[in-house]
């Protein structure tokens, strides 16, 4: 069994914690850290939905992510410089976007827009399921203002999404990795689950060597069991 820097086994995710309302004007907004992994998740409400949706009534949900420049060893540049963002950040956006999305009735919740924000302040691994899992509380804080303000007569959030990175590292199936585990792992999965019991997304990568069936399900039933004790922290946070 690989011996890990921080000490934990290697089922053993990495703390959680989380300050709502972080920021004053947002929704909802958290700060969300996972061992050293920072993320700051913003949800705002924008009254009009993307025309191809207009007059559907039905609403919407997107989501951008980025790393700040300070965020990582060396400085991040602010990929507004560039024009566009690149094809790491367009693919964890749409990540978070399609994520979120799974955890809420577009129907109920009617011709408005929310749009998730998640701005990495520090990266030690696992930003975009840091991102997914914090960008939950702040979605949920954002459509209780609606029905707080008697824009919604009910939640339409369906379920709690959250999200966590497992992998292979020498030989052993190992749960939330941090950057110095990540960068030499045989195989990197993210794992994305509606309320710990269906899966969103998965995606899982052999970065040095291929997997086997049998560790593909160990990589999963690990993942399962630690979003198990993730909503378990989290569910008390949540407006719904």
């Amino acid at each position: 069994m690989t011996p890990r820097l921080d000490g934990r086994a290697c089922h053993e995710a990495r703390s959680i914690s989380v300050v709502k309302h972080f920021t004053k004007y947002a929704a909802g907004s958290v700060l969300i850290s996972c061992g050293d992994t920072r993320v700051l998740c913003t949800a705002s409400i924008e009254e009009k939905v993307p025309h191809f949706l207009k007059d559907s009534g039905q609403g919407w949900l997107t989501a951008e992510y980025s790393l700040l420049p300070s965020s990582t060893l060396t400085r991040v540049p602010r990929e507004i410089n560039k024009g566009k963002p690149t094809g790491r950040t367009s693919e964890i956006q749409r990540i978070i976007g399609r994520s979120l999305r799974a955890a809420v009735d577009l129907k109920r919740l009617g011709e408005r827009t929310i749009h998730i924000d998640c701005d990495v302040l520090q990266a030690d691994g696992g930003t975009r399921t840091t991102s997914v899992t914090g960008a939950m509380i702040a979605l949920s804080d954002a459509i209780q203002s609606l029905i707080v303000n008697g824009d919604l007569r009910q939640t339409p959030i369906v379920g709690i999404v959250s999200a966590i990175s497992v992998g292979i590292v020498n030989g052993d199936v190992m749960c939330d990795l941090n950057y110095s585990e990540d960068s030499r792992a045989d195989v990197d999965m993210n794992v994305v689950m509606l309320n710990a019991e269906t899966f969103v997304e998965i995606q899982g990568t052999a970065e040095n060597r291929p997997y086997t069936r049998a560790q593909l399900d160990g990589m999963l039933g690990v993942a399962q069991d630690a979003l198990t004790t993730t909503n378990a922290i989290i569910q008390p946070l949540l407006s719904i």
